[in-house]
């Protein structure tokens, strides 16, 4: 039986007003809290990385932070915290099919 498909939500820096979410590094810091949900995130030999279910990206130059929806099946309550705090905070909420991990923002482009 083939895996049922999952999706992701991308909650963007700017508030349903238009105006950029603040503080700056907003982004970086939601990810860090959701850093020990994930393959390989505890243990002996864990190291501090960003999960694979809520990590920071920019697309273009808007900051937004990827969530995962398989993160609902492994831990419902931390799903619903980084949800709740786009809701809370008003911030643009857009959900997708998965982006492929090569995709254009997470590399420097050659010039």
């Amino acid at each position: 039986m083939a895996e049922a498909p999952f999706t992701e939500y991308f909650i963007q820096g700017i508030t349903k007003d238009g105006k950029k979410f603040r503080p700056s590094d907003w982004s970086e810091r939601l990810a860090g809290v959701m850093s020990c949900f994930g393959p390989g995130a505890r243990g002996p030999n864990a190291r501090l990385q960003y999960s694979l279910y809520v990590r920071p990206t920019l697309l273009g130059d808007l900051k937004c932070v990827i969530l995962d929806s398989r993160l609902r099946d492994i831990e419902p309550m931390a799903f619903d915290f980084v949800l709740n705090f786009a809701k809370d905070n008003n911030l643009v909420v857009t959900e997708a099919c998965e982006l492929p991990a090569h995709h254009g923002t997470q590399q420097k482009r050659a010039e």
